[in-house]
């Protein structure tokens, strides 16, 4: 079976994002293991409306060029980790929004979670860990929490390897990412090999 492929998505599209510190950062991280290929996705590469169509791609197919896009890129990975601050106690607006534009793409796949923010992105994590379960897929426990203390640290220069705890969260976190991956892709590769039998 071939490593499963991780996407770690930036969910912030804002001009003044701090996504892009930590999404490098666990990227790097995630790139160095022997069990799991890695890709940075950003969304700024998928300028998606707000949700704009007659009803989720469970039912109808998407009509956005952009969303079609998307939805074939989602589909390219066997797991995601997703980078998020936290805005009014939830994720940013453009990841909910990049999640609501597919649906099979997501399911059955296993997800992470860098969360940023006051809290250290905790409530939006959890607004997002009930998102992805209607989406089927499998969220993990151990997330990494960049609270406002190591915010302003890294901010003013600071580099994120420097802290222990955020590494030692980010280690777990991929450790369970990596094992559902693979767990999760034979049993899809399972499935997909018993439809071909009987459709045979």
């Amino acid at each position: 079976m071939s490593k499963p492929r991780i996407a770690v998505i930036l969910g912030s599209t804002r001009e003044a994002r701090f996504a892009d510190t930590p999404a490098a950062w666990i990227a790097e991280l995630a790139g160095k293991r022997t069990d799991i290929e890695v890709e940075l996705v950003d969304l700024r590469d998928y300028p998606l409306p707000f949700f704009d169509e007659v009803a989720s791609s469970l039912y109808v197919p998407s009509t956005n060029e952009v969303a079609q896009k998307w939805q074939e890129k989602v589909a390219e990975f066997d797991g995601f980790i997703f980078v998020t601050g936290e805005y009014s106690r939830g994720p940013t607006a453009a990841l909910k929004n990049a999640l609501d534009y597919a649906y099979t793409e997501w399911n059955k796949k296993a997800v992470g979670f860098v969360g940023y923010g006051g809290v250290g992105g905790a409530r939006a994590i959890e607004q997002l860990r009930l998102n992805v379960i209607e989406l089927q897929m499998v969220p993990v426990r151990t997330a990494v929490h960049i609270v406002w203390a190591d915010y302003a640290a890294i901010k003013g220069g600071q580099n994120i390897t420097e802290f222990g705890h955020l590494s030692a969260a980010a280690g777990d976190m991929l450790d369970q990412v990596s094992w559902f991956a693979h767990a999760l892709k034979a049993a899809r590769d399972a499935d997909a090999a018993t439809a071909d039998a009987k459709a045979a």
